[in-house]
């Protein structure tokens, strides 16, 4: 069953398209890699996703309702979350409290807060930092900090911006590990992700972006067999 629809999605800064007409779907429980080069388009699209900006031309459907023009707050509340490739916390609050920020999106009171946070910590392996100031916390855990911040809203759809950037071999078997109880749990990701050995593991269809359009679509395989892609994204990445 398809739970988001991105139809002719479109976004102009001016004359420059930095995403042009692109249209796919993501089924309920899957997970779906969405690569590209720099610069193709893709952190741009998940902000017109989740509503950081509204689609120049098109429309995005979660559900089956049109969700285009809703604030990032709405959407987070209809049940779609997202992390960011740049980890931001709250600095000065505890591991905890980050959380229990996050979880008040669903919860009647602290109590109730504090709860979902402990259970979503112990899920993504930080509940023994959750006394630490989130600044102290290394880069690996700032990432699984911003994971969990997102799971304490209890989506049904998780995007997730480059949460394997800058991590060690030991760090991204621990997050890959995540990835996956998530999807054990029912819930939809939809991932961008430079590494492509990782994205090629966890995927169950890959979408590629290239100077804003949608270049190819389809299951790992058939992506890494893919000429264009090869020229577009891989082809480039072997190179570096």
């Amino acid at each position: 069953m398809s739970l988001l629809q991105v139809k002719k999605v479109s976004r102009f800064f001016g004359g420059l398209a930095a995403v042009k007409d692109v249209s796919f779907e993501v089924n309920k429980g899957e997970i779906v890699g969405l690569i590209g080069p720099n610069g193709a388009g893709k952190t741009t699209l998940f902000n017109v996703i989740n509503g950081f900006y509204a689609p120049s031309r098109g429309e995005v459907l979660f559900r089956g309702s049109r969700i285009s023009g809703l604030k990032p707050h709405q959407i987070c509340q209809q049940g779609m979350a997202r992390t960011f490739q740049v980890v931001k916390p709250l600095q000065r609050m505890s591991v905890l409290d980050n959380v229990i920020a996050s979880a008040f999106l669903r919860a009647k009171n602290r109590i109730e807060a504090a709860a979902i946070a402990e259970d979503t910590l112990k899920f993504t392996g930080l509940y023994d930092d959750r006394a630490t100031i989130s600044k102290g916390l290394p880069l690996g855990k700032r990432k699984r900090l911003e994971i969990a911040r997102a799971l304490a809203t209890q989506p049904e759809l998780l995007l997730l911006d480059e949460s394997f950037a800058g991590l060690n071999p030991a760090e991204l078997d621990e997050s890959i590990g995540i990835i996956r109880r998530i999807k054990g749990k029912g819930i939809t990701i939809m991932i961008i992700e430079h590494h492509m050995k990782v994205i090629m593991s966890i995927s169950d269809r890959i979408v590629v972006l290239s100077y804003g359009e949608k270049l190819a679509e389809g299951t790992p395989g058939e992506i890494g067999r893919n000429p264009q892609v090869i020229e577009a994204y891989l082809g480039e990445t072997q190179s570096a």
